[in-house]
């Protein structure tokens, strides 16, 4: 069996914090979204829709995703996003998160288990927040609890 190390976050934003991207970000690029309606990714894109957030799918493998076009990447997006959520492995975050700087997309947030505090800190170092290996959902029905 081989030993996996988890990396943790260096840092998140505090709660205050994290609602307020919560209520500004309307429009999220989701990376990793899965068409199959049992994964996560799919789940929580179909609960912020539900919220009424906009959202564009991201995977190179599919042409549409819970009704909207599909974009390989995020720099194939023909519109700004005030958020991309990511649902891929670590190893994959610096190229987005390369990507989001040229774009200046303002937040970059990363669901449970993907962390790279590399990545974070040059997003942060460019402007950028960053809430790592946190669930949009779950943080967001906190939220609505308020």
């Amino acid at each position: 069996m081989t030993n996996t190390v988890c990396e943790l976050p260096n840092y998140n934003p505090p709660s205050d914090e994290i609602i307020d991207i919560l209520q500004k970000s309307r429009k999220i690029a989701i990376v990793g979204i899965s068409k199959k309606e049992s994964r996560d990714s799919n789940k929580i894109a179909r609960y912020l829709l539900e919220q009424g957030y906009e959202i564009a799918p991201v995977n190179t493998g599919q042409r549409e995703i819970l009704g909207r076009p599909c974009f390989k990447t995020i720099d194939h997006l023909p519109f700004a996003v005030d958020m991309v959520n990511l649902f891929i492995e670590p190893k994959r975050v610096p190229k987005v998160v390369d990507q989001a700087i040229d774009m200046q997309i303002p937040v970059i947030w990363t669901q449970i288990g993907v962390t790279h505090n590399e990545s974070a800190q040059k997003a942060r170092d460019a402007g950028i927040k960053v809430v790592m290996n946190m669930c949009i959902m779950q943080e967001h029905m906190k939220m609505t609890k308020l």
